[in-house]
């Protein structure tokens, strides 16, 4: 029988890993992990791009390397099983779940398992319900419209006053 001896370098390795993980996770306001086994080429690809468009980061990881990172970064109660990739963003909450949970209704081999959004841990049906929020621009633009309907009643009401007093003149 042989002894097995970890290799130093891997564990170096594994060690740079996983404090490059646990910065993306203390950095990002949103993470999703998915299991992407079996995509095809062209899906993987696509997924891919729609994410990199969308300012996200995805990855596939080691679940030990995963684990360690998030408990380094203070994130508790996060289980990853089965092969996990990973999409981080630092800028929109909405985009990972979003991207991940439309392309998971087309491709029946993905399947989002959780994540973190805004350091709290968060469930499958967690992150479906923040994929079926509105984009962050589709948020701004329907507080906009509600910020603007009271100054546009006001204008239409001095407008019909003014219309009025012009007829009756």
């Amino acid at each position: 029988m042989s002894d097995y001896k970890v290799n130093e370098a891997t564990i170096a390795v594994k060690s740079e890993l996983v404090d490059v993980y646990a910065k993306k996770f203390a950095e990002a306001v949103s993470v999703v992990v998915a299991d992407s086994r079996g995509l095809t080429v062209e899906q993987d690809t696509q997924l891919r791009k729609n994410l990199r468009e969308a300012g996200v980061e995805f990855k596939v990881v080691k679940n030990s390397v995963l684990r360690r990172a998030a408990e380094k970064a203070g994130i508790e109660g996060m289980e990853f099983s089965g092969p996990s990739a990973v999409a981080f963003s630092n800028e929109d909450v909405v985009a990972p779940a979003k991207i991940l949970s439309e392309f998971a209704k087309t491709a029946e081999n993905l399947e989002v398992k959780g994540g973190v959004i805004e350091g709290k841990v968060s469930s499958q049906a967690e992150i479906a319900a923040i994929a079926a929020l509105p984009s962050r621009e589709g948020l701004l633009s329907m507080l906009l419209s509600v910020l603007q309907a009271p100054v546009r009643n006001v204008a239409l009401a001095v407008k019909a006053v003014a219309d009025k007093a012009e007829s009756a003149a």
